[in-house]
């Protein structure tokens, strides 16, 4: 077998059945062709290196064969690249708030050394970036081989830009003014304008995104997952609570985050008004009031959060800050009574805007 054929054989393995035939004998051609015009220069055949050569002027068989493709030459193409960047540092952000949020807790709980807890977390950013990584490039790869692009790269409009200046605050000349000047809100005009309910949309979607795959294992973040976030403390089991407490919500946290993304996603791409969004909101903000409930009357953690009445809990408060010593238990309940409140404030101001129709945060949303 000549170098030819070789080389042809190489390129029909990657070719399509039917497209085979046709594409080996045009390319046969093409390169006796160039054989014959060299070998007429040299006024000799050609030596098996000089062969070589020109096989590899046309190409390797792999690149040559997918020039006779009919998807796109590449995972994220050069439209869709920046919208892929843009996720995967919003992603990342998320993934270290998470990380970081872990820490603390471990810290707190007496879990591990400050030291150790920090490695740790160190390892599990790097992990869980390559999953998101991974991930983001997957949807991407879908979304360049659609016959038609999705809407979000076809139609935009100029008001909902807002969202894309938080990427000016990803490099080092942000962080650099951030921590000389205490500037962390991107630009004035930024900040002024605010962000429009469309990007908080798209933000709210990525974010919620990340914590869904945390909450359900899709997402590595090793050492800070729900069911391992506890120890013993002054002989009260912590790790045991929370894993029962992360068992039994589990699956209707994930119901809850996917139908938070779906609303997010819906009124992002089809640019719902204050009114819709406020009637989210309000299904959302009671639903975790709710949660928060739970725990603080019926969950596995109830026993050390649950207070009669509000004197009792005044004394617990108090207690702690003149001790100076913070126990957990009370770090606990005013975590989950915190929670408590600030779902019932969600409702009672997603309901304002639900019967005015009106956002004072965006003047220029409709309803």
């Amino acid at each position: 077998m000549d170098l030819i054929d070789r080389y042809l054989n190489a390129v029909a393995a990657q070719l399509p059945q039917d497209q085979r035939a046709d594409i080996v004998a045009e390319l046969r051609e093409m390169i006796l062709s160039r054989f014959e015009e060299k070998e007429e220069a040299l006024g000799r055949p050609l030596t098996e290196a000089e062969q070589e050569e020109i096989l590899r002027d046309i190409g390797h068989p792999l690149v040559v064969a997918a020039r006779y493709g009919s998807g796109p030459q590449h995972v994220v193409g050069p439209e869709l690249y920046p919208w892929w960047i843009f996720g995967v540092k919003a992603g990342l952000i998320v993934i270290t708030a998470i990380a970081v949020l872990g820490v603390v807790v471990r810290v707190i709980v007496g879990d591990v050394q400050t030291g150790q807890a920090i490695g740790q977390a160190f390892h599990s950013v790097f992990t869980s970036a390559i999953t998101l990584i991974g991930f983001a490039t997957l949807g991407a790869f879908v979304i360049e081989r659609q016959k038609e692009k999705p809407r979000f790269l076809r139609e935009w409009r100029v008001r909902d830009l807002g969202v894309f200046e938080f990427g000016a605050n990803l490099n080092a000349d942000a962080l650099s003014r951030g921590v000389k000047q205490g500037n962390w809100g991107g630009t004035t005009a930024g900040r002024k304008r605010g962000v429009s309910p469309t990007a908080r949309a798209l933000g709210s979607a990525v974010g919620w995104g990340v914590v869904l795959m945390w909450w359900s294992g899709w997402l590595p973040l090793m050492h800070v997952s729900p069911a391992d976030l506890g120890t013993v403390v002054d002989g009260v089991d912590y790790g045991r609570m929370l894993a029962q407490t992360h068992a039994l919500l589990y699956w209707p946290l994930i119901a809850l985050l996917l139908v938070r993304i779906a609303f997010d996603l819906t009124r992002a791409i089809h640019t719902k008004g204050v009114r819709f969004t406020a009637l989210g909101d309000t299904g959302f903000g009671a639903a975790e009031a709710t949660l928060f409930g739970w725990l603080w009357l019926y969950s596995p953690m109830s026993p050390v959060v649950f207070v009669p009445d509000l004197q009792t809990f005044i004394e617990r408060v108090r207690a702690m800050f003149e001790s100076g010593w913070w126990p957990l238990p009370t770090i606990l309940m005013l975590c989950v009574a915190f929670g408590v409140v600030v779902g019932v404030f969600k409702v009672v101001g997603a309901l304002g805007r639900l019967v005015t129709g009106q956002d004072r945060r965006f003047p220029d949303a409709s309803s």
